[in-house]
């Protein structure tokens, strides 16, 4: 409901009472020292009841224009803020008391949002044959024997389909931005670049480790070093196992830097992940499931998904299973906590990783088992930073503030909040750029300002045992 009166009104009356409370505590100190016999004892006792008046006055003053100007602010510009990127914009009663400015903000947040809608409208009906098309170029790869690889000129896979998602998963989780020496042995493969540097070369490509050979042609795709790199004597997939042509030619463009501090938020690998667990004590309880999936600057890469139920080892109390429904019966034969670390691991490799309420689960991977000095940012941290302490931080309360819909069969599910999760912090990555923090260090930096909040994963001290 609107305020009667004006906000010019409202700050020429809080202040006019603010004057009027004032002189009235000096004049009641000023008679309660008179009455008290007058003198320098009385004087001193004045200026004693007049100085904690003030003081209670002023710290009445502070809660008032924090309750109604300060926070509101607050609430207004984290409105904004999440508008202007997609989120569902200013409510109009976040800043009631501060007159029209709320309705004027959530009117232009509207109109912004409705004209942003607009846009992603005509750009989806602009890609949906494109879409269509890569579907069934997608289909075609997937029936012939030979598996294709672009590769960028710092050597990074750009571009792989599904025969080599097949193959390439031989030597670990193919992975987007990953470089191909990963996966094959570099001595071969640099060869092969020399030879090719005219044309095309043909070698015996082997995964790393030996563990399989297979033909290759390598052929370069101008001067820039880009090659694309077919491997023959795959399987061809069934149907079922189709997998989509995964790619992201701006890989082609640009080389990140390779100090991750000065590394830009648009180049960053990261794993977002989740786990579901026997209770809430990483000292004494165990995984149940983890789930992951990869981002790659602001936009998860379709495909690269990790997911696994754990065995604990141990009965699954009924409290837990009632919140994420994972019962001693789904977990029978699963991997345990060792295992699924170790998988978790691979997956996440060269990754910073990315959870809500970090500690909770990274507890939990180094009760499991394994090496975790992975780089962390925390969506708790970066909520805090955009949108300030004052406002709740929870996984829902986040989704609510930049419009992400988490079905309710998928909360409290490995994969359901991992997806939350990355599609919470895909929307925060452009709104932290526009608050000037580009890299990843200046994340880390502004983040140690709400350590307060949660414990700081990247520090040199962080434990990892």
């Amino acid at each position: 409901m609107k305020p009667r009166w004006g906000l010019r009104l409202r700050i020429f009356l809080f202040f006019a009472a603010l004057w009027t409370a004032a002189t009235t505590s000096v004049i009641a100190a000023l008679w309660l020292g008179w009455a008290r016999g007058g003198g320098a004892q009385g004087f001193v006792l004045a200026g004693v009841a007049a100085g904690l008046a003030l003081l209670a006055l002023s710290t009445l003053a502070w809660r008032l224009f924090d309750a109604h100007v300060a926070v509101p602010v607050e609430r207004l510009a984290a409105g904004l803020r999440a508008g202007a990127h997609g989120g569902p914009g200013p409510a109009e009663d976040a800043a009631r008391y501060l007159g029209d400015l709320a309705p004027a903000a959530a009117a232009a947040a509207g109109r912004l949002g409705a004209a942003e809608i607009a846009a992603a409208r005509r750009v989806a009906e602009a890609t949906e044959s494109l879409a269509a098309e890569r579907a069934r170029l997608t289909a075609v790869l997937s029936r012939l024997p030979v598996a294709t690889v672009l590769i960028g000129p710092d050597r990074r896979i750009a571009l792989y389909d599904g025969q080599a998602a097949a193959l390439l998963a031989q030597a670990g989780a193919p992975r987007l931005g990953a470089p191909i020496t990963d996966y094959l042995e570099a001595a071969p493969l640099e060869a092969a670049f020399r030879a090719a540097v005219a044309g095309e070369a043909q070698f015996v490509a082997t995964l790393t480790g030996g563990m399989a050979r297979s033909t290759a042609r390598l052929r370069s795709l101008g001067s820039d070093g880009s090659a694309l790199l077919v491997l023959e004597q795959a399987e061809t997939l069934q149907p079922d196992e189709a997998r989509p042509l995964v790619y992201d030619f701006s890989l082609l463009e640009r080389a990140p830097d390779p100090v991750l501090e000065r590394r830009a938020l648009g180049d960053l690998a990261c794993v977002v992940f989740d786990t579901e667990t026997t209770g809430l004590d990483p000292a004494c309880d165990a995984l149940v499931q983890v789930a992951a999936l990869r981002v790659l600057g602001c936009r998860q890469v379709p495909g690269e998904r990790f997911e696994t139920l754990v065995d604990p080892g141990r009965p699954i109390p009924a409290t837990a299973t009632r919140v994420h429904g994972i019962d001693n019966a789904r977990v029978a034969g699963a991997p345990t906590p060792r295992e699924a670390a170790d998988r978790l691991a691979g997956f996440a490799r060269d990754a910073v990783l990315v959870a809500h309420n970090a500690p909770f689960d990274i507890g939990f991977l180094n009760r499991a088992g394994g090496v975790w000095d992975h780089p962390v940012l925390d969506t708790v941290l970066l909520s805090a930073v955009l949108f300030g302490t004052g406002e709740s931080h929870s996984l829902d309360a986040l989704c609510d503030r930049l419009g992400v819909a988490i079905p309710p069969e998928r909360r409290h599910t490995a994969m359901g909040d991992a997806e939350a999760t990355a599609e919470a912090f895909c929307r925060m990555l452009p709104m932290l750029e526009a608050r000037g923090l580009r890299t990843f260090g200046d994340v880390v930096a502004e983040t140690r300002c709400h350590g307060r909040l949660l414990a700081d994963l990247n520090a040199p001290s962080a434990a990892r045992a």
